[in-house]
Parts: structure tokens; C-alpha cells; sequence
């Protein structure tokens, strides 16, 4: 990851809100959720909650597919990932790989199943 993408992902979560729909979709893992459950959820009007997707999307932390009528929003985890490695990088004494810095793969339906 660029110093730049590191800078925009960082702050499009930097806000309260951005970040607590970034949590519930890395909860949700790699099917997402439709943008009315995110908004229940997390008590958003749909204005509001648009508004903060499009600032996650910009920065390429989630993404968007439409089924139906639905527009169905996931977390990004290669980018999550990236950023993670970016911020781990030069950690003990530069010898990232001695942190053990956990990477994210979460199960697809199938392999939960």
C-alpha cells in the first residue's frame, strides 16, 4: 500500500461513524450487507449512512454489489490487510515478520459450513 491510500483509508476511519459501519462489515464478513441493515443497525438515516459508504468506498475500503433492489455493501480485506501491513511494516526493528501481525481471511459460506 502507498503512503497515499494509507493516508486516505486512515482518515475515512478516523471518524466515529465511518468506523463503526467499517466494524460491523468486517463482522459481517466477505457477503456484507444490504445498506438498510447497516443503517438499522447502527441507527443511521439513509442520507447520513450513504454519505459515509461513499467516503469508505473513496478511500477503497468497502465495496458495493447490486442484488435486485439491494445495493449489498462488503468490507474490503485485501485493503484492510494492506493497510495493516503498511502501518506493521518497519515494527521491531524493522523485522515485521517477528510481530506476527495477524492478517484477516474470513470464511467464505462454504467454508463456514
Amino acid at each position: 500500500m502507498e503512503k497515499i491510500d494509507a493516508i486516505t483509508a486512515l482518515a475515512a476511519i478516523a471518524q466515529e461513524t465511518r468506523l463503526d459501519i467499517f466494524r460491523l462489515l468486517v463482522q459481517a464478513g466477505p457477503d456484507g450487507l444490504p445498506a438498510g441493515q447497516i443503517g438499522g443497525q447502527l441507527g443511521l438515516p439513509p442520507a447520513t449512512l450513504s454519505f459515509h459508504l461513499n467516503q469508505l468506498r473513496h478511500a477503497g475500503l468497502v465495496s458495493f454489489r447490486r442484488e435486485s433492489r439491494s445495493l449489498i455493501y462488503a468490507a474490503e480485506f485485501a485493503a484492510m490487510n494492506g493497510l495493516l501491513a503498511y502501518l506493521t511494516e518497519n515494527c521491531c526493528l524493522g523485522n515485521a515478520a517477528g510481530c506476527t501481525v495477524p492478517v484477516c481471511a474470513p470464511k467464505t459460506p462454504k467454508e463456514a459450513a
